[in-house]
């Protein structure tokens, strides 16, 4: 007899996350039939009519919510208002929508934004809500908390009742293919590949990096988060209950070491073939002085990240190079 397939929807399958997302389930047998994806021109999540008329419509098994409006430092400065409103709807859309149409698991992903500035390192779940956020980029924050509270939320009011069981990752800093290598508006690493690129090709004798390169970060190829979410996502609802709290029910994902920016961009440029001077200008903010995550509870429940940064690196190299030549 033979196994009925569950239908997958991958919200933000576009995106770099969703995408590793989606390589990670076809590569673990699921069938391109069984994966339900929807463009932002064909499905706008944050449109709630049109949204709960698309689960009405396809009815899913399962979601992976990797839908969001993301963005480094300066996007988050410039456009706060954007970031707030377009993830609590998107959330809240998809959460609501999920729910009335009987979905029962679904999967958030966050960020470890959620963690107060100044929280003990490394970063431990129990950590959310003790302290003040990053000011950067608080309203992002603010939306993904809000997220993880959604799917509490809902599995405390109808979990017994309706069987849904709505779980929460929370990645480190992320990286690798399907990035975003926008001059202005990319996170740390494209924007350095992509700096350090052009600098490399153009001769420039130097190169500038944003704030005083003293911070650390962790970072996590996007294929380890792709397999730590079907990872999370195929737990037994008994032994994830053993691991989380109902109001506590969130779990890191993370690399398990971090590196100075100093560090990052010198492995960034050696990767890209880069050797002028890297200077720092302390001018610019730095953000939170140190982000490493404690991901001890998903590692006791059997993963562990596999890519390290520099080939990490090499891949998200390659990666550009690709996208470069496709930009024309």
């Amino acid at each position: 007899m033979n196994a009925i397939v569950p239908r997958i929807f991958i919200a933000g399958h576009g995106g770099m996350v969703g995408s590793a997302i989606r390589r990670a389930l076809l590569a673990a047998g699921h069938h391109e039939r069984s994966l339900i994806t929807r463009s932002r021109a064909e499905l706008d999540l944050t449109d709630q009519a049109a949204t709960r008329a698309f689960f009405e419509r396809e009815r899913p098994d399962q979601v992976y919510l990797a839908a969001a409006k993301v963005g480094g430092i300066h996007a988050n400065n410039v456009y706060p208002a954007d970031f707030i409103y377009a993830n609590l709807m998107i959330q809240a859309n998809v959460i609501e929508s999920a729910f009335r149409a009987g979905v029962k698991r679904l999967l958030f992903l966050g960020s470890s934004c959620i963690y107060p500035k100044l929280a003990e390192q490394p970063m431990s779940e129990s950590a959310l809500l003790t302290g003040t956020l990053e000011a950067t980029n608080e309203p992002y924050a603010i939306a993904k908390i809000a997220g993880i509270k959604l799917c509490e939320s809902y599995n405390r009011q109808f979990g017994t009742e309706h069987g849904i069981d709505y779980r929460s990752v929370m990645p480190t800093n992320l990286y690798g293919p399907g990035d975003n290598y926008h001059p202005e508006n990319s996170h740390v690493i494209p924007a350095l590949i992509r700096r350090f690129h052009e600098a490399m090709v153009n001769e420039a004798p130097d190169v500038m990096v944003w704030g005083s390169g003293t911070p650390r970060r962790e970072f996590l190829y996007v294929d380890d988060m792709a397999a730590a979410c079907l990872h999370v996502m195929a737990l037994d609802k008994g032994v994830y209950d053993q691991h989380t709290q109902p109001m506590l029910s969130h779990i890191n994902v993370g690399y398990g070491d971090d590196v100075s920016i100093r560090e990052l961009a010198e492995s960034v440029a050696a990767v890209v073939g880069y050797r002028g001077k890297i200077v720092f200008d302390a001018s610019k903010p730095d953000g939170t002085p140190r982000k490493l995550m404690n991901s001890a509870r998903l590692n006791a429940l059997g993963w562990q990240a596999r890519v390290d940064l520099r080939h990490g690196l090499a891949l998200a190299y390659q990666d550009f190079l690709r996208s470069a030549t496709r930009l024309g």
